[in-house]
């Protein structure tokens, strides 16, 4: 390749690198399901868990004033990042139900869809991961708590998270105990549940795992409830039973533990994090982890995100908060897909 054409073609890369660091991996993955057309998006969409299709759908439901560039950047960098790999593992209302319809069926694209373009179908245990917290809530809120402890086991952490909160907070610490004490769960006992829902689903699911609950468990559900709400379940478990409050803690994931990531894990965390979530998030990050970040930036970025901290106007705690809280769970996303390790919660987390 001549020098020119090299130069030129770097030089694109470079371009393309700094305008695809603007936007976060969700909204990357929703701009080319979006330049795809239906049916190909459809396809994508058949490989991917209900949390995914949700987080896609609702971010191509938002996305306005995509422009040109970033369209073409994005492509262009899933072309590169494909080029790279051995193997593959418009925005109107309408658009969205036929493409969720033709990739999940009627069953499955109702209920995503009520959610997406707003709030109902699957079956047994399985159709609780495509419903809105709130619905899952209510539809165990008069069961034992052993049996919301199974219920929330089952569930995507986050997703169990949001349960958690509809709940008074006497139940929110008995149920995290309850799921950080759960060694498992018989499979008879987990088909009968499964059948108990069934019936009220009108629907069949095939449950083909009893690995649930764990300390693991409750920690992750530990660390994506709202920072005051977690403050006070984990201080009520620490006076009901230090010893499993200490082993809850230990295996907590925490922002300012992002500065035990090594730097190759922490520039692949900032491709997936946007510039607006990351300046919320450090504002109340512990200066270390600050400098970890500026460091691990080119050093335009660098300044021009110091710059921005100190120009910014004071945001609530909950919102820096719920920004940490974002970045934690892409972190950890990146983790079990073996693209990061994360420190300092012990290898549990790994």
């Amino acid at each position: 390749m001549p020098d020119n054409e090299l130069a030129s073609t770097t030089e694109v890369a470079e371009q393309d690198g700094a305008v695809v660091a603007q936007i976060g991996g969700v909204e990357r993955a929703a701009i080319l399901m979006l330049a795809l057309g239906e049916k190909d998006a459809a396809e994508l969409l058949k490989h991917m868990g209900p949390k995914e299709v949700q987080d896609v759908g609702m971010s191509m439901a938002s996305l306005t004033n995509v422009t040109t560039d970033q369209m073409e950047a994005v492509m262009r960098h899933f072309v590169a990042t494909l080029e790279k790999q051995t193997a593959l593992g418009l925005g109107s209302d309408e658009y969205i139900r036929n493409m969720l319809t033709s990739a999940l069926g009627e069953d499955k694209a109702g209920s995503v869809i009520d959610r997406i373009l707003l709030g109902r179908n699957s079956k047994g245990l399985e159709q609780l991961k495509w419903m809105d917290p709130r619905a899952i809530a209510e539809l165990i809120r008069l069961e034992h708590p052993q049996i919301i402890a199974i219920v929330l086991s089952f569930l995507e952490s986050d997703q169990a998270a949001q349960v958690l909160t509809q709940f008074p907070e006497r139940v929110r610490t008995d149920v995290v105990m309850r799921i950080a004490t759960l060694d498992g769960i018989q499979p008879n006992a987990l088909k009968e549940l499964d059948e108990i829902l069934e019936k009220q689903f009108s629907g069949a699911s095939n449950v083909k795992s009893s690995n649930l609950g764990g300390v693991k468990t409750a920690a992750e559900i530990l660390n994506l409830l709202d920072g005051a709400v977690e403050s006070k379940v984990m201080e009520e478990i620490l006076e009901a039973d230090a010893d499993l409050g200490q082993e809850l803690q230990d295996n907590m994931f925490v922002f300012d533990n992002l500065i035990d990531v090594d730097d190759r894990g922490i520039q692949t965390l900032l491709r997936e994090v946007a510039s607006e979530q990351l300046l919320l998030a450090l504002r109340g990050a512990d200066e270390a982890l600050k400098e970890k970040i500026f460091k691990n930036m080119s050093k335009r970025a660098a300044e021009m995100l110091k710059d921005d901290l100190e120009a910014a106007a004071p945001a609530k705690l909950s919102d820096v908060e719920g920004a940490q809280k974002e970045i934690l769970q892409v972190a950890r996303r990146l983790a079990d897909a073996g693209e990061i390790m994360l420190g300092g919660g012990g290898d549990e987390f790994v």
